[in-house]
Order: structure tokens, then C-alpha cells, then sequence
């Protein structure tokens, strides 16, 4: 491992991080393979399993509309349990086993996901996997305050998504190969096998790329005292007090991320379904998607630069009226090169938003309690998708457009607009 970093640091890849931070970003390169592979092919996979006329069989609306709904379920689930696992992970040698739990949890049920073979079974397995995948999000975000400083957590929180994006292409190509060529061109695999392949090939390369920082992470913050379940429960309830009521710069920028959040989410996960409705070429969405990953490589590091020339509040205002101009562009996509337009302007800003927001907020709470606090700000993060996905199957189940859908996510972004521009005015209370 040091002898990897050693090389790449020399070939100026990674320059300029440490050891520590060169293993926390590795595992955004390899939790980015499960993201890239929920936001495309395990959509395609759930609807050819589900929308037909077979016995148990759903329609493509309702397919569509229950997509959302799991969705939901799961962020409602990680809100719910985040901040109580973030409050015991605060304590003294025990947010790596949080951490590497929920990873391997994580990876096991995409590996057994391959293969299932109805609709039900297959997203309820995805269900269970996306809640260790965003459980092992709260944990790892909360480490950033442990491998870096706070002068330089934009740059490398920047850095995390940028190599995410360019990381998750790698076993996603696998996926995709055995998914387009497998059952046309190459004759052996079948489309139930190229299922397998693409969740097994996610899988290992998201537990091995993991291994480097479960190694070497060191808890540097942390909660004096023994971790215990009735202790972790006093303790969230004051601090949503200390939030509601002393830190209000915590609570203005909360409100804010869980306004503007909501339409990143919403549209990362549904955006297979706004191609799939408007009767797209899927390989074509897919190919876009991919090229959508080296874009938010790019934008990532641009803003990863800017980072350290300007504050991050005017950088996070950019991408909010990016995301807004989306939102509005939505209205007007009908072909597929439409959809590949919307999807390089959402990649200018998608991981920018994520990696600035989850930096800022390192910088305005206690580093000790930073589990707990970011089990909280996945409260607001998952309760914005819960939202975002609800708002998409309401309008479908009322027989509206998934246009006019997205395009009402632009008021989330206006909103959270307003609530950061008075977060920035407030003084924050460590």
C-alpha cells in the first residue's frame, strides 16, 4: 500500500495528499462503483424483471412509481438509525468497525443480488443493500475531520468524488460490456448471467478498494467514555436542542443542504427513469452516463482548484443555480441527445455539491462528535431523496409527465439557495 501511494504520488495522480488522505479518498473510488451501477443498469434490470404481463407482473408506471418508493424506504431507514450509529461510533476505537461493518454487509448483499430473479426478491435486496452502502457514507464522511486538516478538507473532499467518478468507470465497463456484447456478440453470456457479473465485479472492486483505508485509518476524534445505547440516545436528543437552539449557522446550513440536496439525490437516482419514460435508447443513456462520470471528474477538480482560492459558500451557490438550470432544461427533453445535454450539466456540479457541502460542514461542527453530526446530516440528506423520489411518483401516479416532475425540483434548489445565503451570515458555535 505505501509503496502504491508512494508510486502514484510521484506520477502526480495524487499529488500532494498524505497517506491518510490518499486512503479515505480510495474509498470513494470504490464505494462510486455501486453508485454508477444503481443510477444505470440496476434500474434496467428491475424493470425487465417487473413490467410485463406475466403473473406478478406490474405495469411500467407503477414499475416506475415503486422504484421511487424503495427509494425512499431506504433513506427513510438510514435517517432514521444514522445518528444513533454515528453517536456510538464517536467513542474511542470504534468508528472503523462501524465503518467496515456496514462495508461488508454492504458488498456481501450486491454480490447476492446477481441472483435474484423476480421483481420482489431483487428490490428488496437492493433495499438492503443501499442502506449498509449509505450507512458506511455516514462513517466514512464523519472520518474527514480524522486524515486531514480543515484548511484542506475542501481539496480533499474534492479529490474523493473527482477519483470516485473516474474509479467507478472501471468495473461499471465490466458491467456494461457483459450486459450489451454478452448476450448479442460474445453468445455465452445470457442476460441473467450478465446481471451476476455486474453485481460481483461492483462488489469486489468496492470491498478491495476499501481495504487500503480500513488499514490505515486512525481515530484521531473522539467522545471520552464508554459507547452505550441509552447514553447515544440522550446525547442526539441534546444536541438537536444545541442545533435548534445555540448553533444556528448548523441549522440554517442543514435547512439548506436538505432543500438543495433533494434534487441532486432525486435526480441521480431516477435518471435512468426520466430516459426510460420519455421511450430513449437505454445503451444510449448508459453511454451518456458513463461519459457524465468523466465530466463530474473534471468539474470536480476544477472546483477542488477554486477551493483553494475562494470561499466555499459562493463555490456551493454556482452549483445550486447549475442544478436549477437542470431542473428548468428538464422540460424540454425529448431525444436522446437532449438527455445527453441535461447529463453533462448535471456532471459539471454533481460531485461538487456533494464533496463542498460534506467539507463546509466538517469545518462547522465539534471534530469529537463528528459521527453524531453526521449521522444528523444524513437525517437531512436521505429525508431531501425521500422527498425528491416522493414528489416523482406522485406525479407519475397522478399520470403527469416525469418533465414536469423533475422540473418542480428546481424549487428545492431556489429554496436551499436562501437558507445558505443566511447560514453564511452566522457565526458558528464549536
Amino acid at each position: 500500500m505505501h509503496k502504491l501511494f508512494q508510486a502514484l504520488n510521484r506520477s502526480k495522480v495524487f499529488k500532494g495528499l498524505n497517506e491518510q488522505e490518499f486512503s479515505w479518498v480510495l474509498y470513494d473510488v470504490g464505494n462510486s462503483a455501486f453508485t454508477m451501477l444503481s443510477c444505470s443498469l440496476i434500474p434496467i434490470w428491475f424493470k425487465s424483471l417487473a413490467i410485463g404481463t406475466n403473473p406478478g407482473q406490474i405495469s411500467k408506471d407503477t414499475a416506475t412509481a415503486v422504484w421511487a418508493l424503495a427509494i425512499s424506504i431506504v433513506t427513510v431507514i438510514v435517517a432514521l438509525l444514522g445518528p444513533f450509529c454515528g453517536a456510538l461510533a464517536d467513542h474511542k476505537d470504534t468508528r472503523k468497525v462501524f465503518f467496515t461493518t456496514a462495508v461488508a454487509l454492504g458488498c456481501t448483499m450486491c454480490v447476492i443480488s446477481g441472483f435474484a430473479f423476480s421483481w420482489v426478491a431483487f428490490i428488496i435486496l437492493f433495499i438492503l443493500t443501499k442502506v449498509f452502502y449509505q450507512a458506511s457514507l455516514t462513517f466514512y464522511d464523519s472520518m474527514l475531520v480524522d486524515v486531514t486538516t480543515e484548511d484542506r478538507s475542501d481539496l480533499v473532499s474534492s479529490y474523493g468524488y473527482a477519483w470516485g467518478y473516474i474509479g467507478s468507470c472501471i468495473p461499471f465497463i465490466v458491467a456494461l460490456i457483459a450486459y450489451v456484447l454478452g448476450p448479442d456478440m460474445l453468445g455465452v453470456i445470457s442476460e441473467s448471467l450478465s446481471k451476476i457479473i455486474g453485481f460481483g465485479v461492483t462488489a469486489i472492486w468496492w470491498f478491495v478498494v476499501t481495504l487500503p483505508l480500513i488499514k490505515n485509518y486512525k481515530q484521531v476524534n473522539y467522545v471520552e467514555g464508554k459507547a452505550d445505547v441509552k447514553g447515544a440516545f440522550t446525547k442526539i436528543f441534546k444536541t438537536f436542542g444545541h442545533i435548534a437552539t445555540t448553533n444556528k449557522k448548523v441549522l440554517f446550513f442543514l435547512l439548506a443542504f436538505f432543500l438543495y440536496i433533494d434534487g441532486v439525490g432525486t435526480i441521480i437516482d431516477n435518471c435512468i427513469n426520466i430516459g426510460t419514460d420519455l421511450g430513449l435508447n437505454t445503451v444510449g443513456q448508459v453511454i451518456f452516463l458513463l461519459a457524465t462520470q468523466v465530466v463530474a471528474f473534471g468539474g470536480s477538480l476544477v472546483f477542488a482548484k477554486l477551493s483553494t482560492k475562494y470561499d466555499t459558500i459562493p463555490l456551493l451557490k454556482s452549483c445550486i443555480i447549475g442544478y436549477t438550470v437542470v431542473c428548468i432544461y428538464a422540460l424540454f427533453i425529448n431525444t436522446i441527445w437532449d438527455f445527453g445535454i441535461m447529463a453533462f450539466i448535471v456532471g459539471c456540479f454533481q460531485g461538487s455539491i456533494q464533496s463542498l457541502s460534506r467539507s463546509y460542514y466538517s469545518k462547522i461542527i465539534p471534530s469529537e462528535n463528528s459521527g453524531e453530526y453526521f449521522g444528523i446530516y444524513d437525517i437531512f440528506a436521505k429525508g431531501a431523496s425521500f422527498l425528491g423520489s416522493a414528489v416523482i411518483a406522485a406525479v407519475k401516479f397522478a399520470g403527469g409527465t416525469i418533465n414536469i416532475a423533475v422540473a418542480l425540483l428546481a424549487v428545492f434548489f431556489v429554496l436551499g439557495y436562501v437558507f445558505i445565503s443566511i447560514a453564511n451570515k452566522v457565526e458558528a458555535v464549536k
